[in-house]
C-alpha cells in the first residue's frame, strides 16, 4: 500500500479525526521493556498494570499488542490466562519498539462517511521522542511498520506530532499546547498558522484551541493530555490547583481561563470542568507529572488514573458524571508515572469502521 500522493489530503477527502469516546474496533499497546524507562523489578509492576488495562478492556473490544518475539507473546499470553482472559480477542504483532508510548508514535487513526459505512484510513506523522530526548528510530519505524501491515489507505504529512499532544471533539475542534507543537525540537519551530494548516488539513479541524501550559516533570514540553481533555463535543475537563504556592498553580489558572474564554464552531462557550491535581509525587526529589487528565475511554469503560491520593475518588465522581453509561475504572499509575507517563500515553485507540 502506498501513501496518498500530495496534495491530496483526508480532509479534501473528508476524513476527519473522531472523538475518543466514539466506538473502538481495538486498542492498541506496546508492551514496556525499556529498562531505562523502568528498573527490573518496577517493569514487573508496569506488567501488571497492562494486565489490569487489558482486563479492563477486552471484553468491549479487541486488543492489539506489539512485542519483541514469540517468547514474549508466549509469556503474556501466560500471563493473561493466569487470571483468565479469554485471549481470543486479543492480538500480537511482532514490531520492534524503543519504549511503551504509543500514543506518541503509534498510528493516528482518521475516518470518513460513506455510502456504505465508515471508511477508515491512517496519518503516519514522524516520531523524534519529544524533541529527541531518547532513543527513537525503533519506535518510528513501528509506527511504519503499523502502518504497512494494516494495508490501509495512509497520508504522510512529514512532520513531527505526538497523539498526546492533540485531543480532538469529533466536531471540528481540536485542543493543544503551543509549547509542544510550536517547540523547535519538533519541526525547527513551525509557526501557529503552519501547524495549524497541518491540523487543518490531515486531522480534519476546522479550529485550534491553543493552550499555553506544561505540568512540571513533563518531558513532553506540554502535552494536553496530561492538561485538558475533551468528554463530549461541549465539554472539556481541565487539571486545576487551587494551592497558590505550588508550582503548577499559575500555569494550570492560565489553562482554566483561556478554556472559560474558548467558543465552539457555533460561538458558544464549552461547559468547563475542572479536575483536582493530586498531591505531588517525587522520584529522587523530580516532581512528576501525575495527572488525573491522562484517562482512556474504552468501548466499556473509562480507564482513570489512580495515585493513592485523597483527591482520587473526586476525579473518579467527576468524570462519572462525564460518562454515565461507562464503566469507571480505577488503574494504580504511581508506578507507570516514575517512567513520566500515565494509561493515555501507552494507549491508542482505533475506531470502529465498516471496510
Amino acid at each position: 500500500m502506498t501513501p496518498i500522493p500530495e496534495p491530496s489530503t483526508p480532509s479534501s477527502q473528508s476524513f476527519f479525526m473522531p472523538a475518543e469516546w466514539e466506538q473502538h474496533s481495538s486498542t492498541w499497546l506496546a508492551w514496556p521493556i525499556n529498562l531505562d524507562t523502568w528498573k527490573a523489578d518496577d517493569l514487573r509492576e508496569v506488567e501488571n498494570v497492562y494486565i489490569e488495562i487489558i482486563r479492563s478492556l477486552v471484553t468491549g473490544e479487541h486488543i492489539n499488542i506489539l512485542i519483541e518475539n514469540e517468547s514474549s507473546q508466549n509469556r503474556i499470553t501466560s500471563l493473561l490466562n493466569a487470571i483468565g482472559l479469554n485471549t481470543r480477542q486479543i492480538y500480537f504483532h511482532k514490531i520492534l519498539t524503543n519504549d511503551a508510548w504509543i500514543r506518541d508514535f503509534g498510528p493516528n487513526f482518521i475516518v470518513r462517511e460513506s455510502s456504505t459505512g465508515r471508511q477508515i484510513a491512517i496519518n503516519r506523522w514522524q516520531f523524534n521522542s519529544w524533541g529527541e530526548k531518547y532513543d527513537w528510530e525503533k519506535d518510528n519505524e513501528a509506527g511504519e511498520k503499523i502502518v504497512r501491515e494494516s494495508k490501509l489507505t495512509w497520508f504522510d504529512p512529514k512532520i513531527v506530532l505526538e497523539g498526546g499532544a492533540i485531543d480532538v471533539n469529533g466536531r471540528g475542534i481540536c485542543l493543544t499546547t503551543s509549547s509542544c507543537l510550536l517547540n523547535t525540537n519538533r519541526n525547527g519551530g513551525l509557526s501557529s498558522e503552519k501547524m495549524e494548516k497541518y491540523l487543518k488539513s490531515y486531522l480534519g479541524i476546522k479550529k485550534i484551541i491553543w493552550l499555553d501550559g506544561v505540568l512540571k516533570g513533563d518531558d513532553t514540553d506540554g502535552h494536553v493530555d496530561n492538561l485538558a481533555r475533551f468528554v463530549n463535543p461541549s465539554t472539556i475537563v481541565y487539571m486545576s490547583e487551587e494551592d497558590e504556592s505550588d508550582e503548577n498553580y499559575l500555569g494550570l489558572k492560565g489553562i482554566e481561563e483561556t478554556l472559560k474564554k474558548a467558543r465552539d464552531l457555533d460561538g458558544k462557550p464549552f461547559v468547563v470542568i475542572p479536575l483536582p491535581m493530586p498531591r505531588a509525587i517525587k522520584e529522587n526529589n523530580f516532581r512528576l507529572p501525575a495527572s488525573y487528565a491522562n484517562f482512556y475511554i474504552g468501548n466499556n469503560a473509562v480507564l482513570v488514573p489512580a495515585f493513592n491520593d485523597s483527591n482520587d475518588v473526586i476525579a473518579q465522581r467527576t468524570l462519572k458524571t462525564c460518562f454515565p453509561k461507562k464503566q469507571i475504572v480505577p488503574i494504580d499509575s504511581r508506578i507507570l508515572i516514575k517512567g513520566q507517563g500515565g494509561i493515555h500515553c501507552i494507549t491508542q485507540q482505533q475506531p470502529m469502521h465498516s471496510d
